[in-house]
């Protein structure tokens, strides 16, 4: 019994890893342009497999993400700032991981406490969150460190801009993940105890 529950669950890991490999290739699955930014519901994905699965496969699907996202800011970058920001895997990769560590841990905590869930619409909201902060925020970071070649663009002119879409696209993602994680992790959640 113990290797069938295994195998349905390495079966829905297999599963979440192909739908954000869709999700980071195939325009308008999984970012949604919105001027020289785009709007991100990968981290959907990310937070539902670490809701139903744990930590570890929120993180690992979460670095999948980070590293297709990587490859694109070298081939077919998402953005203009992609070229210059999303090469570094400290802004890539290591937010994307972070998503799916603390969205589960979150949900797992907060699951002891009380019904399933509003624990994973607020696992919705920190991953979303941490996306958009550890994004935006180690841009800054790493500029101020002078890690990232940022040197010809004027970052105190861009940082208001940098805040503007933490507000006006952070809020939203975060919103859309909290009501639509429920919505598919509930289900999921349900035929994973079953198993």
């Amino acid at each position: 019994m113990k290797s069938r529950s295994n195998a349905y669950r390495l079966s829905l890991l297999s599963l979440f890893i192909a739908i954000v490999l869709v999700q980071s290739v195939v325009p308008f699955l999984g970012y949604i342009p919105v001027g020289p930014f785009s709007l991100s519901i990968i981290q959907i994905t990310v937070v539902v497999t670490a809701v139903v699965l744990g930590p570890k496969e929120g993180a690992l699907v979460g670095f999948v993400w980070g590293l297709v996202n990587w490859i694109r800011a070298f081939v077919w970058p998402t953005s203009p700032l992609a070229i210059y920001v999303l090469v570094n895997p400290l802004i890539s990769v290591l937010p994307r991981v972070l998503v799916g560590v603390f969205a589960g841990i979150v949900y797992w905590q907060l699951k002891k406490k009380t019904s399933k869930i509003w624990p994973m619409a607020f696992a919705g909201v920190v991953g979303a969150m941490m996306n958009t902060v550890l994004v935006l925020g180690g841009m800054w970071g790493l500029y101020t460190l002078g890690w990232l070649p940022l040197d010809r663009l004027n970052i105190s002119a861009l940082m208001p801009y940098l805040l503007g879409i933490m507000g006006t696209n952070g809020i939203p993602e975060a919103i859309f993940t909290a009501i639509v994680v429920p919505l598919i992790a509930h289900p999921l959640s349900r035929l994973t105890a079953k198993k």
